[in-house]
């Protein structure tokens, strides 16, 4: 009898040992199943911000807005090496109170270039931010079209990937959505 409660409790835990493995192993096939009919893209944004017409019109914006004020802060520089160099020369020759007024300008001067300077580059990361903010719209609205179009389930962005296959990097596909979008003047949906 004892025996008979021995064989059947072996057998009760073989047997539910087999329902958790199978338990375990058919959702993994299931899933694998499942995940074959999945589509998957994957967006280098910096390439796009690179290299797209929307990207390199923006680029273009933002240099002429601000090659006037670098042209600005450059003659700054040149005067303030001409000063230095005036200093240099003359400046053991010039009495006291000349040499002093030549060295508070160079002060004053050396102070207003690294003022401009710092102005520039703080004016210059709001508006590359305001127009990129502008062209990651259009991206976001770019990858959605492609994704309805295209019938992807997840379109990914790119960062530090270790591996990706081209066959999912649907960044050229954008880029040239972005570029006829503007070429064609439409508006994406």
């Amino acid at each position: 009898m004892q025996e008979r409660l021995l064989i059947i409790k072996l057998l009760c835990s073989r047997l539910r040992y087999l329902l958790f493995l199978v338990a375990g192993i058919l959702p993994l096939y299931a899933l694998s199943v499942y995940a074959e009919g999945i589509k998957i893209g994957v967006v280098n944004t910096e390439k796009i911000l690179r290299e797209s017409t929307p990207a390199l019109d923006a680029q273009q914006r933002i240099d002429r807005e601000f090659i006037p004020r670098d042209a600005e802060i450059k003659e700054m520089a040149q005067q303030a090496k001409e000063l230095q160099e005036k200093l240099e020369k003359k400046g053991a020759a010039m009495n006291e109170t000349d040499r002093r007024e030549l060295e508070r300008e160079l002060a004053n001067l050396s102070r207003n270039y690294q003022r401009a300077q710092r102005q520039m580059r703080e004016d210059l990361t709001v508006r590359q931010n305001e127009e990129y903010g502008v062209i990651l719209e259009l991206t976001d609205k770019a990858i959605h079209f492609i994704a309805e179009k295209e019938n992807y389930d997840l379109i990914l962005q790119l960062q530090d990937s270790v591996y990706r296959s081209q066959r999912i990097d649907i960044t050229d596909q954008v880029i040239d959505v972005l570029n006829t979008e503007k070429r064609d003047n439409a508006t994406l949906p």
